[in-house]
């Protein structure tokens, strides 16, 4: 307590000024609360002086309260890069971080803007791929810096430049060095001689004991292969906020786990009015991820720079909608980085359409990952390799020819055969 007061007085938090009739006053409360590592062990005790948000008036005290946050695909891209460079990957935590903003409004996203300033003053780039990504190039020296509210992944070509952006950091802000990267964001970091291995058994943990399911039977898979759960499956279930709870607590689980993100997929399409089959689906997820705790995702020193993808696509599996699914995976070298199960926003008239559309859309995703390693000046040569198990789907990806069965598939879908045509994308077959 007393160390964060301290830091309250030091960054001069606030001034006195008279009450007016017109203000809505905020009383302060201390938090306690135990930080724990991604392992699971005791790290140390954190107290914070805070408002309490219950009595704040929205529209008066507060409008937009987010920050900016980067994108999953960017930090396993940013990894990635490090490990195929040998660069070492360092981790910062920034005490009281909202703290060193300077306040020109009442409601600022302050830290985020002052922070962004500052780097941009040491010669670090915003990124336009991903606005929680800043990028250092000078010579040959280059630096990335991750930024996801106040925790911090620093890798640089050198150890002199990753010491030389530290002391700057920590001149600026009260920064704590937490050393090689470890944990981040509740997901694990294990260094190994080929790689990082990222797993969140922890969190995962925490899920089943929210479920009260730390000991029911494991399932060998997550979702079974019956027909899909309508949106009336069963009788209404009797807590829908818990099985909302549920489904978000999974969704930030496949960070690391691609192997069920359809089937989490398949449940949030359920959220706003679950039924007792929809729990039951999401109980199969549980059961599954009893079993498979300790899995992640394996990040490798890649020899490989070329991106490939794949995608599938069901047609008119939607029970209610008859819209089709459609997902895919797109690797850098051997490492997975971006994946994606989605249903799609409109009806297809053939399993040709459904799969084009899953072919645009992964198409999209790399044409984004393209760009994003052009800003990070480890550009991909060759071009992005699609494979796509529909032979009718790869003919409509490159040819101009407008049949009778696709003049109605929108304009925006077939700028895949731009990127075809230019000699940025192959759409090659593989097969079911």
């Amino acid at each position: 307590m007393t160390e964060e007061f301290r830091a309250l007085i030091k960054n001069g938090t606030w001034e006195l000024v008279p009450r007016t009739p017109d203000m809505n006053i905020i009383r302060s409360m201390w938090i306690f609360k135990h930080k724990f590592r991604a392992n699971g062990l005791f790290e140390r005790y954190k107290a914070r002086l805070v408002g309490d948000g219950r009595s704040k008036q929205v529209g008066i005290d507060c409008t937009e309260t987010f920050s900016p946050v980067v994108k999953p695909a960017t930090i396993r891209t940013v990894l990635s890069l490090a490990l195929q460079n040998s660069w070492s990957i360092h981790q910062l935590d920034v005490k009281n971080a909202f703290l060193h903003g300077t306040l020109s409004e009442t409601a600022p996203r302050a830290w985020y803007q002052r922070f962004t300033e500052y780097v941009s003053r040491l010669g670090f780039i915003h990124s336009k791929c991903d606005h929680s990504l800043f990028i250092y190039k000078h010579g040959t020296d280059t630096a990335y810096i991750v930024l996801y509210v106040d925790d911090i992944i620093l890798t640089a070509s050198s150890k002199s430049l990753k010491d030389m952006i530290m002391r700057h950091l920590d001149a600026e802000f009260s920064m704590m060095d937490l050393g090689q990267l470890s944990s981040f964001l509740g997901i694990s970091v294990t260094h190994t001689p080929t790689g990082l291995f990222l797993n969140q058994a922890t969190y995962a943990r925490d899920i089943l004991e929210r479920a009260d399911m730390l000991h029911c039977k494991p399932a060998k898979t997550p979702v079974d292969t019956k027909s899909k759960l309508s949106a009336r499956a069963g009788p209404v279930f009797h807590d829908p906020s818990f099985f909302r709870s549920m489904a978000g607590a999974l969704q930030y689980l496949t960070f690391t786990r691609p192997d069920i993100s359809y089937a989490v997929q398949q449940i949030c399409l359920h959220m706003h009015a679950p039924h007792d089959g929809h729990m039951g689906a999401l109980k199969r997820i549980l059961r599954y991820i009893h079993g498979t705790i300790d899995h992640g995702i394996y990040l490798s020193k890649s020899p490989s720079r070329s991106l490939v993808a794949y995608t599938d696509a069901d047609w008119a599996g939607c029970p209610d909608t008859r819209r089709s699914t459609s997902g895919y995976c797109v690797y850098l070298g051997d490492n997975l980085i971006s994946w994606s199960s989605k249903r799609q926003p409109t009806l297809s008239r053939s399993s040709a359409e459904a799969e084009y559309r899953g072919v645009a859309n992964v198409v999209s995703e790399s044409c984004w990952l393209r760009n994003l390693l052009l800003e990070l000046h480890q550009p991909v040569r060759k071009a992005t390799i699609v494979y796509c198990d529909n032979v009718s789907a790869i003919f409509l990806s490159s040819n101009p020819v407008q049949h009778q069965r696709t003049k109605h598939i929108e304009l925006d879908i077939h700028f895949v055969r731009e990127y075809v045509a230019r000699g940025q994308v192959r759409v090659f077959h593989v097969p079911s």
